[in-house]
């Protein structure tokens, strides 16, 4: 049982110290993710008896971990204009590619450019 005590107030303070950060979706959902499925795992493993309650806090670390890395990765691409998100035009001004004979746009803050359709402009 103190194991389990141990384990959780590890995972708290892993997870307090994550959330004061300044690292990317990824790193910090990873470390979230680590802690909570730590805590989980730990406790299946003090509840079940046939898996010692490290190795239950070890195996959830891990499939925590990446499963937030993976939410902070699709937060990440929400944020940058990645796939996920739309990118967000200065509409105010049209240009045109001499190249392909299509109109595109600048995306709003950025130096990235973008056809009509949303379709990235190399």
């Amino acid at each position: 049982m103190t194991t389990l005590i141990k384990t959780a107030a590890l995972s708290v303070a892993a997870l307090s110290f994550a959330a004061c950060t300044t690292t990317q979706n990824v790193e910090r959902d990873a470390v979230r993710g680590a802690a909570a499925g730590a805590a989980v795992g730990a406790g299946i493993g003090a509840i079940s008896g046939d898996v010692k309650v490290g190795e239950g806090a070890a195996a959830g670390a891990v499939v925590g971990g990446i499963i937030g890395a993976m939410q902070g990765s699709k937060k990440d691409k929400e944020l940058q204009g990645g796939t996920v998100a739309a990118p967000n035009l200065d509409k105010s001004t049209r240009y045109f590619d001499d190249n392909t004979r299509r109109y595109y746009y600048f995306e709003k803050g950025t130096n990235r450019t973008f056809y009509e359709n949303g379709e990235r402009r190399s």
